[in-house]
């Protein structure tokens, strides 16, 4: 049985401000609060994946040290434009 789209948006929401750094969990809230809720299926499963990454990896590419993978490309310059620095 599939998640309801409720559900599945709080949990995502709890994953996005229960990192394990303080700098991934205030820039994730802040991003999970101004979209989550207008996301297509297609662009939750996206940010669902993103949440299993790396906090440091993640840092490191929304503030822009790094290059994320091609695939999070998109989700990343998102995350980084909401949070000011895209």
């Amino acid at each position: 049985m599939a998640e309801p789209r409720e559900a599945r948006l709080k949990r995502m929401k709890m994953r996005s401000m229960r990192r394990g750094i303080k700098e991934m969990d205030l820039i994730l809230m802040r991003f999970a609060e101004a979209r989550l809720d207008a996301m297509d299926e297609a662009a939750l499963d996206a940010y669902d994946g993103l949440l299993n990454e790396n906090d440091q990896d993640l840092y490191q590419w929304v503030s822009g040290q790094a290059v994320p993978p091609a695939h999070l490309r998109g989700l990343i310059d998102a995350i980084a434009a909401e949070i000011g620095r895209g």
